[in-house]
């Protein structure tokens, strides 16, 4: 590649990240803002005059602290249970042989082309019969039954030598003592992958809370995002700005810090593509 291309593709890439970072940009722009401004001069693009008591008022007026850890342990718990549920099922598909295996790995990742609105009903009902109802478990408990994790961890498991496992089974290891000491410390830049995607997608998640949340104490982050305008009676757009910002830093700094692991992860699993 001449020196003139390389120049045109850094350009190209870094007008497409500037475009990208734009509607972030605003959003804490914005943030800084008064109504009367937003009002007045919507299009604005600096804040006139700034307006940093944002930040505070959001945590005069809203329960975030609340949300905060809500949205915290909900995800801390999914991401833990993920994690080892979806590396048994994955170490059992790729190294225990068992009749009917690949036609039942078929099925189990074809679950992931129905919609979650799809089962929201029978879910719905099921969680009613066990009481589940307006509690955090409605949310961690069908966030485990993950088919893309058991698919991730094991396209780690295959690439894992057999030989080792060999060798520790000479050595008087059992199934279990092979998973823990052999499988999971060689499989660990998947489980970091893995992990900051289900943190990602549970501290995202919208729909499940809004359907099965009804108390406001028990409100994650999106769920009082989305409740902060309706009980103020208008839309106070500083502080859904400042709110938003909010939000968004733990996605952020957990992106910032796994960025890498994800990708190399991605590349070494196959799911890169060439």
């Amino acid at each position: 590649m001449t020196i003139r291309k390389q120049f045109l593709l850094h350009a190209v890439l870094a007008l497409g990240g500037l475009l990208m970072l734009f509607p972030f940009g605003w959003m804490l722009l914005t943030s800084f803002k008064g109504v009367s401004q937003m009002l007045n001069d919507p299009l604005a693009w600096l804040p006139a005059p700034w307006r940093p008591r944002n930040y505070p008022d959001v945590f005069a007026n809203v329960p975030i602290g609340r949300a905060y850890w809500n949205s915290m342990y909900i995800a801390a718990v999914t991401v833990a249970a993920t994690l080892l549920t979806g590396a048994m099922a994955a170490y059992a598909f790729a190294r225990i042989p068992f009749r009917g295996s690949g036609p039942l790995f078929g099925l189990f990742l074809a679950t992931q082309m129905v919609p979650a609105q799809v089962t929201i009903v029978p879910l719905y009902i099921m969680l009613s019969e066990f009481q589940m109802i307006d509690s955090h478990l409605a949310l961690i408990l069908p966030a485990v039954a993950n088919p893309f994790a058991v698919f991730l961890l094991r396209q780690f498991i295959r690439a894992v030598p057999v030989e080792l496992e060999e060798a520790a089974r000479i050595d008087g290891a059992s199934r279990w003592t092979i998973f823990w000491r052999i499988i999971l410390p060689n499989i660990s830049p998947g489980l970091w992958t893995l992990g900051i995607i289900v943190f990602l997608a549970s501290w995202n998640s919208y729909f499940f809370p809004l359907v099965f949340l009804n108390t406001p104490e028990l409100f994650t982050v999106p769920l009082l995002l989305d409740s902060f305008n309706s009980q103020r009676g208008g839309i106070d757009y500083g502080l859904t700005a400042a709110l938003s910002a909010m939000t968004v830093v733990p996605m952020l700094i957990a992106f910032l810090v796994g960025q890498r692991k994800i990708l190399n992860s991605m590349a070494s699993s196959g799911l890169g593509g060439r």
